[in-house]
């Protein structure tokens, strides 16, 4: 029996849990939720009613707002929080992490402040301690699909395959597949910058246009993101894959899209301070749109759709003028 820990009491955390305990092997698994009220709640109706709404969560899960107790004994450390959150988290809990655990970043996002990766953040609060073995999950998955146990297939990026098998071994399940791959760059970034086109994709939508603009926004969008995972020492091919291209056709299209709806409200006029007021759940390109943007000017690279993206969000740019800077750019070859 192994024991997992998940950090993030949100949908994604919270379906985790559930999916981790439908796997092969019998584990013990604690959720840790940072709001006290939602663990025990959580853990007393067997339901995540702010997050996960109707999902079931089994009894092999025990959730708890205290980090000594989630973390006790865990051999894998699954992080399901915010970016924004991350650093702190991970840092408040440093004192209970065993040196043997493996990490397992879930969380899709760049740290806003310093632009970091998950797994860079994950290395940097473990160092003084331990060199930490980290290993990223990323993908295709809306929250509530997987917890129905809906086939899904993932990625389970690692630089180190063996830890790669033993996770795949661990964590998945008859319907949760997941696929080693080595890139952790890639990976992580396709993760993060599909959050941003998926709420450019959603402001076209919002905007009324149909299917041939979001076809045109979804393959451009994909040619942004290869431009910075490639110049950034990434695989090309893992743009392609379910990190990349297949995550990105999800987020843009998918109803549950968190990302997708704040674009959605942004194109019909609303202002973004009222969105994520009435949002439970973060979208992480909001936050990680001025992120990326920043770096892609560090590394000489041209990222129209995400410039227009950040000037909706945090310049005040209407819509319908982002659309039109971007179509009135200089003829080219694709």
């Amino acid at each position: 029996m192994s024991r997992i820990a998940i950090l993030g009491g949100g949908s994604w955390g919270t379906a985790l849990s559930i999916l981790f305990s439908r796997t092969r092997e019998i584990h013990a698994i604690s959720l840790w939720a940072r709001d006290a009220e939602l663990a025990h709640e959580m853990q007393e109706k067997r339901e995540n009613a702010a997050y996960l709404r109707g999902q079931s969560i089994p009894e092999a899960v025990t959730v708890t707002a205290d980090l000594r107790v989630a973390l006790s004994g865990a051999e894998i450390v699954v992080g399901a929080m915010p970016s924004a959150h991350a650093r702190e988290i991970y840092q408040t809990a440093l004192p209970f992490f065993r040196a043997q655990a493996i990490f397992v970043s879930a969380t899709k996002g760049l740290e806003p402040a310093t632009h970091l990766r998950m797994s860079k953040v994950i290395a940097q609060v473990m160092q003084p301690r331990f060199q930490a073995k980290v290993a990223v999950l990323s993908g295709p998955s809306f929250a509530l699909e997987a917890a129905r146990g809906e086939p899904t297939a993932v990625v389970l990026a690692c630089e180190d395959e063996g830890v790669a098998r033993l996770l795949q071994e661990k964590l998945g399940g008859p319907a949760f597949r997941l696929y080693a791959n080595s890139d952790v760059l890639g990976v992580e970034l396709a993760g993060a910058m599909k959050n941003v086109i998926a709420i450019a994709a959603g402001a076209c939508q919002g905007l009324g246009f149909g299917a041939n603009t979001l076809a045109a926004l979804i393959t451009r969008g994909l040619a942004e993101m290869a431009r910075l995972a490639t110049a950034l020492g990434a695989k090309p091919e893992t743009l392609s894959g379910l990190a990349g291209l297949g995550d990105l056709v999800l987020t843009c299209t998918g109803t549950l899209s968190r990302n997708r709806y704040v674009g959605q409200e942004l194109g019909k006029g609303r202002l973004l301070k009222d969105i994520l007021a009435g949002m439970k759940s973060v979208a992480e390109g909001v936050w990680t749109a001025d992120a990326l943007l920043s770096l892609a000017r560090e590394n000489g690279v041209e990222m129209p759709i995400a410039e227009q993206v950040n000037a909706i969000l945090h310049e005040g740019k209407s819509p319908t003028a982002a659309i039109r800077a971007i179509m009135d750019r200089p003829q080219k070859r694709e």
